[in-house]
């Protein structure tokens, strides 16, 4: 799945929110809190990480491309 920006950089909980792969912040915080998200193929545990275009995250099987 593609996420397009209109800003400079999104929140990795910001992310995960908004495309609906977790439902509350509290559950975005706990996957990345977990291990569960990779960020351009490297385990993150930042859940305020910024993301650009170009960064990919890979959460739960499905990988979302920023752009």
């Amino acid at each position: 799945m593609e996420f397009k920006i209109t800003t400079a950089y999104i929140e990795l909980i910001g992310l995960l929110k908004a495309t609906g792969i977790a439902m509350t912040g509290g559950h975005a915080k706990v996957l990345v809190e977990d291990g569960m998200v990779q960020v351009n193929n490297e385990q993150e545990f930042r859940k305020r990480r910024k993301l650009v275009p170009g960064d990919e995250v890979l959460v739960e099987g499905e990988l979302i491309k920023v752009v």
